[in-house]
């Protein structure tokens, strides 16, 4: 079977949505959520840097939460935007692999933050007496710095043995984006081993962090319904509530993808399913964590309040 050289080309990306006027709303609705996506995960950025009651290990992990979500539609939907209305389809070799790797630190690195995130609540309502100390500024600075490198050195890996694998002639893709397994029925070769790898990275980054948060937060079910104050047990489970919404959003269609065989798997629904964790799952993230917070509403208050006083 006839081989293509590598280094002088690229891809075609089918797209998400036909080229027709239900595909045109499609498009603008993604795009609509593209923006919303934008400017409550810059703002829930901008707010957590500039009011001080919000510098908490809690809110620096979600700081970082909001950066990768702002990476993720950044990585993905400018370029599906351009491709959709230019009707070029076509991706570079070097845009097709910088998409990946963005896509896979962001993936891996996620479902860490996430499990760093479920760590924090733990240790606030189980072992409030030990919280300073098992989660200073260090312990969170290692938390976050752990799930960026070890995710980028994961994505390092399966970018570079992707790119090396030797394709066919078909150079059609049927994702909205340069994903490594739509990517694997182009190659010219057994893929097994890869699939194999691609398993042990979903269940190392993802499905073993989904177990750690769902048995911390049996106990901390637990304990919130030994606490004896109801506002307190009240404010905690909301905090941990939005934060198992965020898990099973973001978690739950990435491992029906990721953890099913091959022979099982349909070009079509992982493409829906990917819309999930890659554009929706990015404008929930701060809609959630802002509208059942009110430290976070508070601190809008403040933040903009005192921006208001200052140009009066």
């Amino acid at each position: 079977m006839e081989e293509w050289n590598q280094t002088t080309t690229g891809f075609f990306l089918l797209g998400l949505f036909p080229p027709n006027k239900t595909g045109l709303l499609l498009f603008l609705l993604v795009v609509l959520i593209f923006l919303i996506a934008f400017l409550g995960n810059s703002t829930m950025i901008l707010l957590i840097w500039m009011d001080h009651y919000l510098h908490t290990p809690m809110y620096i992990l979600l700081s970082q939460l909001s950066l990768m979500d702002l990476m993720y539609i950044f990585s993905i939907v400018p370029k599906m935007a351009v491709n959709y209305l230019s009707g070029d389809n076509f991706i570079s070799l070097v845009a097709c692999g910088f998409q990946s790797f963005c896509f896979l630190v962001i993936a891996g690195g996620e479902g860490l933050l996430l499990s760093s995130m479920a760590y924090d609540r733990y240790v606030a309502i189980c072992r409030p007496l030990h919280y300073p100390i098992l989660m200073n500024k260090r312990m969170c600075l290692l938390m976050i710095g752990g799930s960026w490198i070890s995710s980028s050195i994961n994505s390092i890996f399966h970018t570079v043995y992707a790119f090396c694998m030797p394709y066919c002639k078909s150079r059609i893709i049927n994702h909205f984006f340069c994903d490594i397994p739509a990517m694997l029925p182009l190659v010219c070769m057994d893929t097994w081993a890869y699939e194999y790898t691609v398993l042990i990275s979903t269940n190392i980054f993802l499905f073993v962090p989904v177990i750690g948060i769902m048995s911390s937060y049996g106990r901390v079910l637990y304990a919130i319904h030994h606490m004896h104050s109801f506002q307190g047990r009240k404010k905690a489970f909301t905090t941990c509530s939005t934060h198992l919404t965020v898990v099973t959003f973001y978690s739950a269609p990435f491992l029906y993808t990721y953890l099913r065989p091959p022979s099982l798997r349909s070009p079509e629904e992982d493409k829906n399913l990917a819309v999930f964790y890659t554009i929706l799952t990015p404008m929930l993230n701060p809609i959630i964590y802002s509208l059942r917070n009110k430290e976070v509403l508070g601190a809008l208050q403040r933040v903009f309040g005192r921006s208001l006083c200052k140009k009066e």
